[in-house]
Protein backbone atom coordinates (compact mmCIF):
# COMPACT_ATOMS: atom_id res chain seq x y z
CA UNK A 1 0.00 0.00 0.00
CA UNK A 2 0.99 3.36 -0.38
CA UNK A 3 -0.06 6.52 1.22
CA UNK A 4 -1.22 9.63 -0.52
CA UNK A 5 -0.32 13.33 0.77
CA UNK A 6 -1.65 16.19 -0.76
CA UNK A 7 0.48 18.25 -3.40
CA UNK A 8 -0.20 21.89 -4.77
CA UNK A 9 0.63 20.11 -8.08
CA UNK A 10 0.48 16.25 -7.95
CA UNK A 11 -0.32 13.63 -5.66
CA UNK A 12 3.06 12.65 -3.52
CA UNK A 13 3.17 9.13 -2.56
CA UNK A 14 4.69 7.28 -0.03
CA UNK A 15 6.27 3.96 -1.20
CA UNK A 16 8.31 1.71 0.91
CA UNK A 17 12.10 2.12 0.46
CA UNK A 18 14.89 0.08 1.54
CA UNK A 19 15.11 2.40 4.85
CA UNK A 20 11.49 3.44 5.53
CA UNK A 21 9.23 5.58 2.81
CA UNK A 22 10.68 7.06 -0.42
CA UNK A 23 8.20 10.37 -1.27
CA UNK A 24 7.30 9.99 -5.15
CA UNK A 25 5.61 12.27 -7.09
CA UNK A 26 4.03 11.15 -10.37
CA UNK A 27 3.10 13.19 -13.24
CA UNK A 28 1.15 12.43 -16.41
CA UNK A 29 1.84 13.90 -19.59
CA UNK A 30 0.66 17.21 -20.65
CA UNK A 31 -3.12 17.54 -21.24
CA UNK A 32 -2.41 19.02 -24.55
CA UNK A 33 -0.24 15.93 -25.33
CA UNK A 34 -1.00 12.68 -26.65
CA UNK A 35 0.47 9.96 -24.11
CA UNK A 36 3.35 7.78 -24.88
CA UNK A 37 4.60 4.64 -23.75
CA UNK A 38 7.27 5.75 -21.80
CA UNK A 39 8.13 6.64 -18.21
CA UNK A 40 10.97 8.49 -17.23
CA UNK A 41 12.79 8.09 -13.46
CA UNK A 42 14.10 11.42 -12.74
CA UNK A 43 16.90 11.54 -9.90
CA UNK A 44 18.06 14.85 -8.14
CA UNK A 45 21.59 16.14 -7.40
CA UNK A 46 23.24 15.78 -4.21
CA UNK A 47 21.12 15.78 -0.72
CA UNK A 48 23.56 16.89 1.43
CA UNK A 49 23.71 20.08 -0.23
CA UNK A 50 19.87 20.78 -1.07
CA UNK A 51 19.12 18.64 -3.90
CA UNK A 52 15.86 17.33 -3.74
CA UNK A 53 12.83 16.08 -6.14
CA UNK A 54 11.62 20.09 -6.34
CA UNK A 55 14.83 21.44 -7.98
CA UNK A 56 14.08 23.28 -10.73
CA UNK A 57 16.41 21.34 -13.44
CA UNK A 58 14.64 18.05 -12.52
CA UNK A 59 11.45 19.94 -12.40
CA UNK A 60 12.40 21.56 -15.81
CA UNK A 61 13.63 17.75 -17.30
CA UNK A 62 10.38 16.37 -16.27
CA UNK A 63 8.46 19.03 -18.13
CA UNK A 64 10.26 18.85 -21.27
CA UNK A 65 10.09 14.69 -21.16
CA UNK A 66 6.07 15.64 -20.38
CA UNK A 67 5.30 18.22 -23.17
CA UNK A 68 6.78 14.86 -25.38
CA UNK A 69 4.05 12.77 -23.86
CA UNK A 70 6.12 10.90 -21.40
CA UNK A 71 4.96 10.32 -17.88
CA UNK A 72 7.19 10.79 -15.24
CA UNK A 73 8.29 10.12 -11.38
CA UNK A 74 10.51 12.47 -9.50
CA UNK A 75 11.57 11.48 -6.01
CA UNK A 76 13.86 12.44 -3.05
CA UNK A 77 16.36 10.24 -2.19
CA UNK A 78 16.82 8.76 1.53
CA UNK A 79 17.13 11.34 4.12
CA UNK A 80 15.03 14.28 1.99
CA UNK A 81 11.87 15.46 2.32
CA UNK A 82 10.07 12.71 3.86
CA UNK A 83 11.94 10.13 1.90
CA UNK A 84 13.88 7.68 5.41
CA UNK A 85 16.75 6.86 6.01
CA UNK A 86 20.19 9.00 5.56
CA UNK A 87 22.86 9.65 2.85
CA UNK A 88 24.90 6.85 1.72
CA UNK A 89 27.46 8.16 -1.07
CA UNK A 90 25.44 7.29 -3.88
CA UNK A 91 25.60 3.48 -2.88
CA UNK A 92 22.23 3.52 -1.33
CA UNK A 93 20.77 6.25 -3.44
CA UNK A 94 21.02 3.24 -6.10
CA UNK A 95 19.20 0.92 -3.94
CA UNK A 96 16.12 3.96 -3.80
CA UNK A 97 16.40 4.27 -7.47
CA UNK A 98 15.83 0.70 -7.80
CA UNK A 99 12.89 0.07 -5.18
CA UNK A 100 11.28 3.17 -7.03
CA UNK A 101 11.48 0.99 -10.50
CA UNK A 102 10.30 -1.58 -9.06
CA UNK A 103 7.19 0.22 -8.10
CA UNK A 104 6.60 1.62 -11.72
CA UNK A 105 7.45 -1.54 -13.72
CA UNK A 106 4.05 -3.45 -12.48
CA UNK A 107 1.94 0.08 -12.59
CA UNK A 108 3.45 0.73 -16.77
CA UNK A 109 3.77 -2.78 -18.35
CA UNK A 110 4.65 -2.26 -21.82
CA UNK A 111 6.17 0.92 -21.03
CA UNK A 112 9.76 1.90 -21.79
CA UNK A 113 12.17 3.03 -18.62
CA UNK A 114 14.09 6.08 -18.99
CA UNK A 115 16.48 7.14 -16.58
CA UNK A 116 16.90 11.00 -16.12
CA UNK A 117 19.66 12.85 -13.39
CA UNK A 118 20.84 16.09 -13.08
CA UNK A 119 24.40 16.04 -10.79
CA UNK A 120 24.97 13.87 -8.56
CA UNK A 121 21.02 11.97 -9.60
CA UNK A 122 23.19 11.63 -13.06
CA UNK A 123 25.72 10.15 -11.48
CA UNK A 124 23.38 7.67 -9.73
CA UNK A 125 21.29 6.73 -12.98
CA UNK A 126 24.21 6.16 -14.62
CA UNK A 127 25.64 3.98 -12.58
CA UNK A 128 22.01 1.89 -11.88
CA UNK A 129 21.15 1.87 -15.74
CA UNK A 130 22.57 -0.99 -17.28
CA UNK A 131 21.21 -3.20 -13.82
CA UNK A 132 17.80 -1.72 -14.22
CA UNK A 133 17.48 -2.53 -18.04
CA UNK A 134 17.28 1.40 -19.04
CA UNK A 135 15.78 1.98 -22.31
CA UNK A 136 16.95 5.77 -22.33
CA UNK A 137 19.02 7.58 -20.07
CA UNK A 138 19.58 11.34 -19.82
CA UNK A 139 22.59 12.68 -18.04
CA UNK A 140 22.47 16.26 -17.02
CA UNK A 141 25.92 17.91 -15.67
CA UNK A 142 27.33 14.58 -15.00
CA UNK A 143 29.27 14.67 -12.15
CA UNK A 144 32.92 13.35 -13.61
CA UNK A 145 35.69 13.80 -11.11
CA UNK A 146 33.60 14.71 -8.25
CA UNK A 147 32.48 10.91 -7.70
CA UNK A 148 34.14 7.57 -9.09
CA UNK A 149 33.53 7.05 -12.71
CA UNK A 150 36.50 4.16 -13.09
CA UNK A 151 34.37 1.22 -12.83
CA UNK A 152 31.28 2.24 -14.38
CA UNK A 153 29.53 -0.23 -16.38
CA UNK A 154 28.15 2.47 -19.36
CA UNK A 155 24.60 1.92 -20.58
CA UNK A 156 23.37 -0.10 -24.42
CA UNK A 157 20.57 2.16 -24.47
CA UNK A 158 20.51 5.57 -26.21
CA UNK A 159 22.15 7.95 -23.94
CA UNK A 160 21.89 11.88 -24.29
CA UNK A 161 24.48 14.51 -21.91
CA UNK A 162 24.03 17.81 -21.94
CA UNK A 163 27.39 19.96 -20.22
CA UNK A 164 27.48 23.64 -19.57
CA UNK A 165 30.67 25.02 -20.35
CA UNK A 166 30.09 27.88 -17.99
CA UNK A 167 30.06 24.95 -15.34
CA UNK A 168 31.56 26.25 -12.08
CA UNK A 169 31.06 22.81 -10.20
CA UNK A 170 31.39 20.38 -12.47
CA UNK A 171 34.68 20.93 -15.08
CA UNK A 172 32.99 21.05 -18.57
CA UNK A 173 36.78 19.84 -19.91
CA UNK A 174 36.81 17.28 -17.58
CA UNK A 175 33.66 15.84 -18.92
CA UNK A 176 34.86 15.91 -22.31
CA UNK A 177 38.10 14.31 -21.80
CA UNK A 178 35.92 11.87 -19.83
CA UNK A 179 33.36 11.25 -22.87
CA UNK A 180 36.30 11.13 -25.91
CA UNK A 181 38.26 8.56 -24.10
CA UNK A 182 35.27 6.05 -24.13
CA UNK A 183 34.64 3.48 -26.60
CA UNK A 184 31.28 3.82 -26.24
CA UNK A 185 29.54 7.78 -25.96
CA UNK A 186 26.78 9.22 -25.25
CA UNK A 187 25.13 12.09 -27.62
CA UNK A 188 27.13 15.19 -26.00
CA UNK A 189 25.14 18.73 -26.22
CA UNK A 190 27.56 21.79 -24.93
CA UNK A 191 25.60 24.13 -23.49
CA UNK A 192 27.41 27.61 -24.44
CA UNK A 193 27.31 30.11 -20.91
CA UNK A 194 25.13 27.63 -19.38
CA UNK A 195 26.32 27.53 -15.41
CA UNK A 196 25.49 24.16 -13.54
CA UNK A 197 22.32 25.28 -12.00
CA UNK A 198 20.97 26.49 -15.71
CA UNK A 199 20.09 30.44 -14.55
CA UNK A 200 18.84 31.71 -17.14
CA UNK A 201 19.19 28.56 -19.23
CA UNK A 202 16.16 26.77 -18.41
CA UNK A 203 14.04 27.08 -21.44
CA UNK A 204 17.22 26.81 -23.52
CA UNK A 205 17.71 23.23 -21.39
CA UNK A 206 14.25 21.87 -22.20
CA UNK A 207 14.71 22.54 -25.73
CA UNK A 208 18.11 20.37 -25.36
CA UNK A 209 16.38 17.72 -23.74
CA UNK A 210 13.61 17.54 -26.44
CA UNK A 211 15.69 17.85 -29.33
CA UNK A 212 17.74 14.96 -28.12
CA UNK A 213 15.35 12.77 -27.20
CA UNK A 214 12.85 12.81 -29.53
CA UNK A 215 14.38 10.08 -32.02
CA UNK A 216 14.04 7.25 -28.81
CA UNK A 217 10.34 7.88 -28.68
CA UNK A 218 7.78 5.23 -29.95
CA UNK A 219 5.14 6.25 -32.42
CA UNK A 220 1.40 6.14 -31.23
CA UNK A 221 -1.02 3.89 -33.19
Amino acid sequence: MTTILTSANSPVQLLPGPLGPLEVALDLPEADTASRPVIAVVCHPLSIEGGSMHNKVVTMTARALRELGVTTVRFNFRGVGESGGQFNHGVGEIDDLRAVVEWVRPQYPGHALWLAGFSFGAYVSLRAAGELRADGLISIALPVGRWEFDEIVLPRCPWLLIQGDADEIVDPQVVYDWVDSLNQKPELIRMQDASHFFHRKLIDLRGAIQHGVKAWLPTID
